[in-house]
Formats: structure tokens, sequence, C-alpha cells
């Protein structure tokens, strides 16, 4: 946990779940970590300033090539830079690059004043199990996530070591994007990383047991997933298309920060 300062001017880049799918819909808008932080620290700073650059589907070469010119623009001096689960789960997967791209993106914003945030990625194998061979992806990208952080002094949000992280109400039904829950501890995560009041580190606490399933259950929910998340991901791949086709940034401008009700 670093030393609470004040902040103005806070930019989120990354891909969907900066932009927050998973915690809202289509209809009423998402909510998401960056959204949920930008509210934490507005109860600290009610004069902070939000922009959320992120776009779903996007790699973290795209996110570096289409959003941090953007974000420099606005010299933030908070960023967090979540980038890389579509790089994991893709073919042609390359840790180094990936890596690169984040590096990039933490030496810029480092050097223009801006603290900068990221995280690692869980096991996303114990999310779905279709995955269990890309563990090794993870682990990979994840020590060089790290290592470029140490380089640039940004703050890493390692949830790659806690169990909470892989449990199956931390995400969407699509296991793809953060459920409002995956969102929210995320957001507290990056919340007591800068030590803001009020924070603190229950947001890394195990969620209490669930009951177990039976066999023909947990069959049921795995073809209902491959039938409506997975088969339409690979049709979507195969056809060259990706979900943030035409898409851009929800909030490209730093504009004050309205508490949600609930707050």
């Amino acid at each position: 946990m670093t030393q609470a300062r004040t902040f103005t001017r806070y930019v989120a880049l990354g891909d969907s779940q900066t932009e927050g799918l998973g915690d809202g819909d289509e209809l009423r808008g998402y909510r998401g970590l960056a959204d949920r932080f930008a509210e934490h620290l507005a109860a600290a700073s009610p004069d902070i300033h939000y922009a959320n650059l992120g776009v779903r589907g996007r790699l973290a070469a795209q996110v570096l090539t289409e959003q941090l010119a953007p974000a420099l623009r606005l010299q933030p001096d908070l960023a967090t830079v979540i980038a890389g689960m579509n790089d994991l789960i893709r073919p042609g997967f390359d840790a180094t690059a990936i890596a690169a791209s984040l590096e990039e993106m933490f030496a810029a914003l480092t050097a223009s004043g801006a603290h900068v945030l990221t995280v690692t990625f869980p096991d996303i194998g114990e999310i779905a199990p279709l995955a269990r061979p890309l563990l090794p992806r993870v682990l990979a990208l994840n020590e060089r996530i790290r290592e470029a952080a140490a380089r640039h002094g940004v703050t890493v949000i390692d949830t790659f070591p806690h169990a909470f992280a892989t449990d199956a109400r931390m995400w969407s039904p699509d296991r793809l994007h953060a459920s409002p829950l995956g969102h929210a501890r995320i957001a507290a995560a990056l919340a007591h990383a800068l030590g803001l009041p009020g924070s603190d580190d229950t947001w890394s606490a195990p969620l209490a047991p669930l009951a177990p399933r039976g066999p023909l259950r947990t069959a049921g929910t795995e073809f209902r997933w491959i039938a409506g998340f997975a088969g339409p991901w690979i049709y979507r791949r195969m056809r060259g298309r990706s979900s943030g086709d035409g898409r851009t940034a929800k909030r490209p401008d730093l504009v004050p920060v309205l508490l949600s009700p609930e707050e």
C-alpha cells in the first residue's frame, strides 16, 4: 500500500474490463472497476475528474496505439493500465510482445508525472476448464508485468495468488468479464493500494464456500457456457470480428465523478 496522496485527473486505459462489461448492460450502461475506483477517489477528493478510454475486445497493442496518445493529452496524474486478457486467449500469444506494449504505456505515463496502477491475471483455467492449458501463458505474462512495473514504479495489484480471483461469483456468466462483485473487489484493491481513506485489505478475503455441485449440474453448466458464450466467441474469431468493432471510448474526456446512489 502506498502513501495516500491527492489526485485530480484520473484516466483509465484498457479493454472490456476497464469499459465495465459484466457490471451493467447495453441499456443501462456499464459501471465496472474503473468507474467504481473513480468513485473511491471522489469520496476522498471531490474535485477528481475522470476519463475512461477502455474499449472491449482490444489487445494490448491496440490499447497502446489507440489510447496512449489521447491519455497523455489529458495530462493525468493517475492512470490505470489493464490489458492482456484478450491476448491470453488468442492464437499467436507472445508474452514478451504483450508486456512490451504495456511497458511502453507504463513508461510514457509515469514519465509524464502520472502514478500508474496495473493488475496481474488469475489462473483462467480455474474459471473456465477449457482454458486450463493456458496456465503457462498466465504465468509468463504475469512475470513480465511485474518486471515491467518494477522498472517504472508502477503499482501492481497481484490477483494471481488470491483464491477469490477464481471464485465463480467474481465472474459474469460468460467467464470473460468480472461480475459486479468482481469489479467492486478490484476497485477496492486499487483504492487500498493508494491508501485511500476507508480502504483496507478485505478485498483479498476469500468468499464463503459454495455448496458442492453434482456432476450432472456441472455438465449442464459447461454445456450452456459453450453454447451461449464460447461458441459465439470462436465464431467471431473465425470471421476476424471483435466485440469492439466500431466502438469508441465511453468517457473520452475528463469530467467530474458523480457518486452512485448506493454510495
